[in-house]
């Protein structure tokens, strides 16, 4: 009763960089520092009271963890073709101007994969409640948004396709 446990995860070109980088990395700097950080504590001595030893055979199960984990990702992923979206209506990887309807505040987002998600730098998850209330709105529409703190009404300024 094998049943396959990948997801399909959407990526941007960047956020699929990153994931190939940090393979990379893991994969031919982080595992030989570890199998040296072994071999030097398999050096001096009884292994049964080698703490150095425990500490980096536990390290090295955690990065091929990591490592096993970032490949399935890297399997399953799916690029997300910028060049045929659609600026008519939200969607992921649009950028939506809103204005709260309440105070008349501007804010800026671009709906992003739920992993390339980073508030600080405006980019918000298609997940979350603001983006799930925006997507296949067009410019112009009026929107009520149910979040964690009531209810927002807000309006599309304007949709922009990078």
């Amino acid at each position: 009763m094998a049943t396959d446990m990948t997801q399909v995860t959407y990526y941007t070109k960047e956020g699929f960089e990153k994931l190939k980088i940090e393979l990379e990395h893991l994969v031919h700097i982080e595992r030989p520092l570890i199998s040296q950080q072994i071999a030097e504590a398999r050096d001096k001595g009884d292994l049964s009271e080698n703490a150095e030893y425990d500490a980096a055979k536990n390290a090295q199960g955690m990065l091929e963890m990591r490592i096993s984990k970032l490949q399935d990702l890297i399997r399953s992923a799916r690029l997300i073709d910028e060049s045929k979206m659609d600026a008519s209506k939200v969607q992921i990887l649009s950028t939506v101007k809103i204005r709260n309807l309440k105070n008349n505040v501007e804010m800026t987002y671009t709906l992003v994969p739920e992993n390339e998600a980073d508030l600080k730098s405006g980019k918000l998850s298609v997940s979350s409640p603001i983006a799930k209330g925006l997507l296949g709105k067009s410019k112009g529409s009026k929107v009520d948004i149910t979040i964690p703190s009531g209810s927002i009404n807000v309006e599309i300024v304007e949709i922009i396709i990078k």
